[in-house]
């Protein structure tokens, strides 16, 4: 169990330049793009606090930083949290909670069921800038304040809102937090304490103090780049982001037909200890120990992997003792004339702090999944320091394919403490497993919504288009069955929370243009009702059926068991008579004598598919023969009865 490999399984995150999925973090990683702006007016007064010379008190030495879009908007009603608590909610708070939401949606978990299940959460986090704002007035504190702020509750609140029984920790080790809690989960999964985990980062700026104190030790770039790996780095850009990834056993995500990006083989933490000569300062040795630990944890030889995320903060520090620790280890078990690319991702979001680690391990999870390295950006003149000509790896200054198979990767994340840590990925075959065969093939679907209010409902009617062609449609698009009833437990479960007295319902169907247009259809109530009328002669037409039978095999059954049950009282099948053409000679489609039983058939099957989709009647009704099929229904009688009636009423 020492080595049980651990599968990621989904992926929430948000990171600057409108990253809100994982495919649009692929999309910003392939396009190369930078995503560094200036600090917007609504985090501190940038005309205030700015000067471009270097360690001016109080002042920060860039106007540049990585921030996210509308960090004041969230749904508290979603997460049943009340208005007044949500004003003292921490953004990171509120953060983790979506990103964690996402990436269940991602894993085609549904986060309702996991109540009460052995889940556990893993969150790393770093600064609260929020909870200086919050607490700056005394005359106004209130207990809100201490759960809204407090960074115990950034795992704690995740784990109460869901009803999550595994362990719930919030770490704090700088700038490797994040990773540090991946590297807990992962061991936890292995312990056997939790059987899923959500583990992962967050970092909000909304204070200028930190920015001030990295500005006197000139750590921040002037220009607001990182520069990985160059000649001329000259310190990182601050930025925020956050993350979850939800992790599980491979062997269980296989079972359970689960799409899985790549599988954590292993990973290590440790801590520089006295070996920098001062705390802050990175350590060759430390972080050299730190990779061979990892890798003997992943049973993978250094030599094997094929691309390393690094901590990568451009700094004139810390980058030539990272890529020099890279460079002594691993060349050990490699092949003569092959390299391993290094690069990272702070040359296009910046420095995410607590979020750092984990964008770094999103990154090369895609990279794995998708089979591609991408460019590494900034990077003019490699850094002399490491002599490129004959180290084992080489800097990934453009984007490229990453074919080989199985495919390795690791990732770094060093702390301002000491605290640093690596994780083993690697790519995993496509499984073949009982839960994925046993999907039934796509095929159109009722797709039902449900929203906690009607603006809710219709941006999220909106975004189906792009979500249905993103990368979390095969999850849940190829059954029909299964969306209804989804969205059937998902209102209930919602109607239960004191925030939901009532639901939203929203159909949408594929236009013959492939679009996707809502249907006009909505309720609110807190329990809408459908009633069946089940209608008797006359309601045939030429080809009726057909379709139904070929495409839906619920409908199908349904109608084969009627046609066995008539066939005693009849001279011919209803199912083989329904597929003929009603021109033939031997069909019966203008006959009384059949067209009763048939329409009786229909009705029943079509009937029996709508409540596999989610469609139950409270009430059902029928004119003439359609009475007694509306009995069966009702579970009056059983199917032999009415089928006899229909037959025999009309000889």
């Amino acid at each position: 169990m020492d080595r049980l490999p651990i599968a990621v399984i989904g992926i929430g995150c948000r990171f600057p330049g409108g990253v809100g999925d994982a495919a649009s973090f692929w999309r910003l990683l392939s396009e190369g793009s930078d995503v560094i702006g200036e600090v917007p007016s609504d985090r501190f007064d940038l005309a205030h606090f700015y000067d471009e010379r270097p360690a001016t008190p109080g002042r920060v030495m860039s106007r540049w930083g990585g921030f996210l879009r509308d960090i004041d908007l969230f749904d508290a009603a979603f997460f049943g949290i009340s208005p007044r608590e949500a004003e003292r909610l921490d953004p990171a708070q509120r953060l983790v909670l979506e990103t964690a939401w996402e990436g269940l949606e991602d894993a085609g978990v549904d986060p309702l069921r996991l109540d009460g299940s052995r889940t556990g959460v893993f969150v790393g986090q770093w600064l609260s800038d929020f909870e200086a704002r919050l607490f700056a007035d005394p005359e106004v504190v209130d207990f809100y304040m201490t759960t809204g702020s407090g960074r115990y509750a950034t795992s704690g609140r995740l784990s109460y809102l869901l009803g999550l029984r595994g362990p719930s920790l919030t770490l704090d080790t700088a700038c490797s937090s994040s990773l540090v809690a991946v590297h807990q989960a992962v061991r936890s999964l292995r312990a056997g304490e939790c059987d899923l985990a959500l583990a992962g980062g967050v970092n909000v700026i909304l204070q200028p103090h930190i920015s001030v104190a990295y500005s006197q030790s000139r750590m921040m770039a002037p220009d607001g780049r990182c520069k990985f790996g160059d000649a001329e780095g000259d310190g990182y850009v601050r930025s925020e982001g956050a993350g979850m990834v939800v992790l599980k056993p491979l062997a269980a995500a296989q079972a359970d037909g689960d799409r899985i990006y790549a599988v954590v083989r292993g990973s290590a933490v440790n801590n520089d200890g006295r070996s920098s000569g001062s705390m802050g300062t990175p350590s060759r040795e430390g972080q050299e120990a730190l990779l061979r630990r990892a890798y003997a944890d992943a049973g993978v030889a250094p030599g094997e992997v094929g691309y390393i995320e690094a901590h990568g903060t451009g700094t004139r520090a810390g980058d030539p003792v990272e890529l020099g620790a890279l460079a002594r280890v691993l060349g050990d078990g490699r092949r003569p004339g092959t390299r391993a690319w290094v690069g990272s991702v702070k040359t296009n979001l910046g420095h995410t702090e607590g979020a750092a680690g984990l964008a770094g391990f999103i990154k090369v999870a895609l990279a794995i999944h998708h089979g591609r390295v991408p460019a590494s950006l900034h990077c003019r003149q490699p850094n002399p320091a490491v002599d490129w000509s004959s180290a084992p790896l080489a800097l990934a200054r453009s984007a490229a394919d990453w074919t080989a198979a199985p495919r390795f990767g690791g990732v770094s994340a060093f702390g301002i403490a000491g605290t640093n840590a690596h994780v083993v990925l690697e790519s995993t075959a496509p499984v073949s497993s009982p839960a994925a065969a046993a999907r039934p093939p796509a095929r159109p679907a009722l797709l039902v919504l449900s929203a906690r209010s009607r603006a809710a409902l219709a941006l999220l009617a909106r975004a189906m288009p792009r979500a249905s062609k993103g990368s979390r449609a095969s999850r849940w698009m190829p059954s029909a069955g299964l969306l209804p009833r989804a969205a059937r437990r998902w209102s209930s479960a919602r109607r239960s929370l004191p925030t939901m007295p009532s639901r939203c319902g929203h159909a949408c169907w594929p236009t013959p243009k492939g679009r996707h247009r809502p249907s006009k259809a909505r309720c609110t109530s807190p329990g809408p009702r459908a009633g069946a009328d089940h209608a008797r002669q006359g309601g045939q037409w030429p080809g009726m059926a057909r379709e139904l039978m070929d495409r839906e095999p619920v409908f199908r059954e349904a109608l084969e068991a009627c046609d066995a049950a008539a066939r005693p009282w009849m001279e011919v099948s209803i199912v083989a008579q329904l597929r003929l053409d009603p021109s033939a000679p031997e069909s019966r489609m203008d006959r009384i004598d059949f067209i009763q039983p048939a329409l009786l058939a229909v009705g029943i099957g079509a009937a029996r598919w709508l409540e596999s989709i989610g469609v139950v009647p409270s009430a059902l009704v029928g004119h003439s023969m359609g009475e007694v099929g509306a009995a069966h229904l009702a579970g009056v009688l059983d199917l032999g009865r009415p089928c006899a009636s229909s037959a025999d009423a009309v000889r």
